[in-house]
């Protein structure tokens, strides 16, 4: 169970540092999801006409926003400030873990090491939800041309499970590869190979930890969908908020974890030097 929730045990015991770095990319991931196409598309979806048009589903789904150059600003401000603060909030977060402490010296020094690899990575978890995105718009507006109601129902249910599957899959490869980085050095090559020889073992409960995340985040939106535009940009800056900042509290609870190292915060055997 701590593969799963020892992430959310760390983030309420150290709630006001953590979330403090995931505020700002919270903003702008929350501005990005497409309020309107979401809500056409869950409108449709629970009144019993489920067909849309693909632009319209790949708009509700992808996290690239494509609806005017404001959405895509929000986008790229979104990938920007997630890729910055991944660097900041890992290189406190090891630190803490490794040593027992969270002072400031030292975190110039981690986040200049940490902040390239934190923009490839953020990319390819960018890249890996718009495929994801794509072929799950395509797979069902090519459902939807079906005539029977029920059967794209059932059908549209089935391929949301496989792609989301495949999705999580893909991200939980390349889950641990920037802590890798981080901890042991490596080269980009070497650190994906040992990160994913470490994952292996954990990969069900690491899924299953994403896909609890993923659906919490389906449930609220779709949700809120039904209600004023405000209180959806409210659900999802602290959907935003905490789940950013417990994606990345989990990649390295997890990777101390598989990796055997022993942590600080917990054992605390520095008070004893």
């Amino acid at each position: 169970m701590r593969i799963v929730f020892g992430n959310w045990k760390y983030l309420f015991k150290n709630f006001w540092y953590v979330l403090a770095c995931g505020l700002a990319p919270a903003v702008f991931i929350a501005l990005s999801f497409d309020y309107t196409a979401i809500s056409e598309f869950v409108h449709g979806f629970f009144k019993g006409t489920p067909r849309t048009d693909f632009l319209d589903m790949l708009r509700a789904f992808a996290p690239i926003r494509i609806d005017s150059a404001l959405g895509g600003v929000y986008t790229a401000c979104a990938y920007i400030l997630s890729s910055v603060f991944a660097a900041l909030l890992l290189t406190m977060i090891e630190k803490h873990m490794r040593i027992g402490k969270r002072t400031p010296s030292g975190m110039g020094e981690g986040m200049k090491n940490l902040l390239l690899p934190s923009f490839l990575i953020i990319l390819l978890f960018y890249a890996l939800g718009e495929i994801a995105s794509i072929i799950l718009a395509a797979l069902m507006f090519a459902i939807f041309s079906i005539p029977s109601t029920a059967l794209v129902y059932i059908l549209t249910a089935l391929v949301f499970f496989v792609v989301a599957f495949m999705f999580l899959y893909a991200f939980e490869a390349f889950y641990l590869w920037l802590p890798c980085m981080q901890i042991t050095g490596f080269r980009p090559y070497h650190a994906f190979l040992y990160s994913y020889r470490l994952s292996i073992g954990v990969r069900w409960k690491l899924i299953a930890a994403h896909a609890l995340s993923v659906s919490l985040a389906i449930v609220l939106l779709g949700g809120t969908a039904f209600l004023y535009e405000i209180i959806f940009r409210v659900v999802a800056l602290i959907l935003s908020l905490f789940l950013y900042a417990g994606m990345f509290i989990r990649m390295e609870t997890v990777y101390f974890e598989t990796d055997k190292l022993d942590r600080e915060d917990v054992i605390k055997s520095y008070k004893d030097i």
